[in-house]
């Protein structure tokens, strides 16, 4: 595990693309079954311990996290992420040119639970969710085959299924390596099967003594390094 923060109530985590953020139903290693691990070899003695999910992240996407290792702040975090006090921001590789530096998209999502995807529909669509995103470009490259990739920062603005992948795209800005909302970007079959996008900075107050807990790190995916 790669910790970058503990106590008695929480604990935080960066975790690695390719490893599900939550309890898996395969035979594979997920987080919180190598969190639970982690706890009991550093306690031995203890119960069965126990490892609250507050939020989660794409199986294909990196990015720091936050367990708590006790009810109470599960139920404190719980409350901050459901009233947006949790804020993360994420790093994405995006194929194609930017024409605006710093820009807001507003759409309405639909999921479609047999395919496991999200599309954007008009307002009126029942089932329909608002989706609001927020980015700036960090800098822009042109690759040896002369496809333009562009760094921005994302902050969302709410919690949607795929909610960056699906808007990014339906903006005309894929993310790369993203096989489900990006089929266009051909040079991304060289990477990878993990997407181009990493949640790097997670701020938070602590649900034991209010204190305001700020996390960051950079991904270490090969794509963001030519950045």
């Amino acid at each position: 595990m790669d910790i970058l923060y503990e106590d008695r109530h929480l604990i935080v985590v960066w975790k690695p693309s390719g490893m599900e953020s939550q309890s898996s139903r395969g035979f594979k290693a997920d987080m919180v079954s190598e969190l639970r691990r982690y706890i009991h070899n550093s306690s031995p003695n203890s119960k069965e311990p126990y490892v609250g999910v507050i939020h989660r992240l794409d199986k294909p996407v990196s990015g720091v996290m936050v367990y708590t290792k006790d009810k109470k702040s599960a139920a404190e975090l719980s409350r901050q992420v459901s009233e947006r006090h949790m804020e993360k921001r994420y790093l994405a590789v995006l194929c194609g040119k930017v024409d605006k530096n710093v820009d807001k998209f507003v759409d309405y999502l639909l999921k479609e639970t047999k395919t496991n995807l999200s599309r954007i529909v008009d307002k009126g669509i029942s089932g329909a969710k608002r989706a609001e995103l927020e980015y700036r470009v960090l800098k822009s490259k042109e690759t040896d085959a002369g496809i333009i990739l562009t760094l921005a920062e994302i902050r969302l603005l709410t919690g949607r299924h795929h909610q960056i992948r699906v808007q990014m795209s339906g903006h005309g800005l894929p993310l790369w390596g993203d096989r489900k909302y990006n089929l266009d970007c051909a040079e991304m079959r060289r990477d990878s099967d993990n997407i181009a996008l990493s949640a790097y900075r997670l701020t938070f107050s602590h649900p034991i003594t209010g204190k305001i807990m700020n996390f960051s790190r950079m991904p270490e995916e090969r794509i963001f390094r030519i950045f």
